[in-house]
């Protein structure tokens, strides 16, 4: 056992340096000088930023005040604090995008954004996925998360038939018949598209998402267990991300292949119906 320890010792000597055992502080947090060093360091990148939205601001004409509780995380100052799936408690985390063939579940487009919140992130998710399958879809779908008035306008306008509610559906609930006749022209795009989903073609296309693209996130995170990057950085875990994607998109390729559906089926799948 003494021979073994002393062996023990001396390799933790020549990868660590002598009287080291590898689990010390790192160097920028050993000493107070440093720490504060880092404490000054993060603070003047939160002030920048607040700099950056206040010019922002200022030409929208908008007032800005500097956020009493902003943060900066010191291991990855890319990543934001979020809520987590269910809203009970918070995580320092990055928001994970995909937008999915409605066909064979094939992830089209895959992005990472350090946004807490999903509003906005639809239009890039389309362009996207206009760059990767040389078109845009002739339909959408997307949670309550997603709804703006400009989404759905921009979209319509591009000749995307949108669904997405500006309210959150419970998976059990049930919406009642939309009104019969004429469309009074002075509804909203919200309610417009309240009246829309509770058509019998709204009911159909919207519940899709429970078993085409919903899934998918549930297979990649609970069938594969990948619940957390591990990675840092912005640029790195997105790359991570659109790994995980493809390997989703092979198994899928996979079971198409032998169900004999690999070719002009599988090919078209790579963009949304």
């Amino acid at each position: 056992m003494l021979k073994k320890a002393e062996a023990v010792d001396e390799e933790e000597d020549q990868r660590y340096g002598k009287g080291k055992r590898g689990d010390e502080l790192p160097k920028e947090l050993a000493f107070r000088e440093s720490r504060l060093k880092k404490i000054q360091e993060a603070k003047t990148a939160l002030e920048a930023e607040v700099r950056l939205e206040a010019e922002k601001s200022r030409e929208k004409g908008e007032a800005v005040v500097p956020r009493d509780k902003a943060q900066r995380n010191f291991t990855d100052p890319d990543s934001r604090i979020m809520p987590a799936p269910g809203g009970r408690h918070f995580i320092q985390a990055y928001n994970a995008q995909t937008a999915v063939d409605s066909a064979h579940q094939v992830i089209v487009a895959a992005e990472v954004t350090n946004k807490p919140t999903d509003r906005g992130q639809s239009e890039p998710m389309m362009e996207a996925v206009k760059v990767n399958t040389g078109q845009l879809p002739r339909q959408m779908s997307a949670d309550a998360g997603y709804f703006s008035s400009d989404t759905v306008k921009n979209f319509t306008a591009l000749g995307i038939d949108v669904y997405i509610p500006p309210d959150k559906i419970g998976y059990r609930e049930t919406l009642p018949p939309a009104p019969r006749g004429r469309i009074p022209k002075s509804l909203s795009i919200a309610d417009r598209m309240r009246r829309k989903l509770r058509t019998k073609n709204g009911r159909e296309r919207y519940g899709l998402r429970k078993e085409l693209p919903e899934p998918v996130f549930g297979q990649i995170k609970q069938a594969r267990g990948f619940d957390q990057f591990l990675l840092r950085g912005s640029g790195k875990v997105s790359g991570e991300w659109k790994v995980i994607c493809t390997g989703h998109n092979l198994l899928k390729l996979f079971k198409a292949y032998h169900q004999g559906l690999f070719g002009r089926d599988v090919l078209a799948a790579t963009a949304p119906a």
